[in-house]
């Protein structure tokens, strides 16, 4: 049976793995509000730590 229908399980096996990823990043994706600040403390810092040297 198995043999008979390892394509079809497959495939499920895989759409159920690309949902699950897709999922996953949707509830774990910072705000774009939230990246941009994050960005810019950051090139700050780098800034200060370069003129402090």
């Amino acid at each position: 049976m198995l043999k008979k229908y390892w394509k079809k399980i497959g495939m499920l096996i895989l759409i159920i793995a690309c949902v699950f990823n897709v999922m996953n990043k949707l509830v774990h994706k910072l705000s774009l509000n939230k990246e941009m600040l994050q960005s810019a403390q950051y090139v700050y810092n780098e800034k200060n730590t370069n003129t402090q040297k």
